[in-house]
């Protein structure tokens, strides 16, 4: 599947014994990689207490397609996924929203 930075996709995610998996939404942050790789923030619709690095993704802020429920980017959580671990494509943000979680990412990173 074709993928691009600011596509919202659901991913299938193995736990350590490799049996048992749980697929999950993430942002794709970067995603030009070597080795079919690309930079993921993951999502959660679990959006009670926000923490400083949490904010909401807002039906607004897609540019194309929506995800099922008001959720929540985790930005301290952020790793490298395979592409090859993605199922499906929710949607892709606008320009104007994936600069503001750019920024946010940046903001607590400490980059530019």
């Amino acid at each position: 599947m074709e993928i691009k930075q600011a596509d919202i996709v659901l991913c299938t995610f193995y736990f350590s014994d490799m049996k048992k998996s749980k697929e999950r939404p993430v942002l794709v942050f970067k995603d030009n990689l070597p080795h079919n790789d690309f930079i993921a923030i993951p999502i959660s619709s679990k959006i009670q207490n926000l923490h400083q690095d949490e904010m909401i993704i807002d039906h607004i802020d897609f540019l194309d397609g929506d995800i099922p429920v008001t959720s929540k980017l985790m930005i301290r959580k952020t790793f490298v996924v395979s592409k090859d671990v993605v199922l499906k494509k929710y949607g892709t943000l606008s320009i104007d929203a994936y600069k503001n979680y750019h920024q946010k990412f940046c903001n607590y990173f400490g980059c530019n």
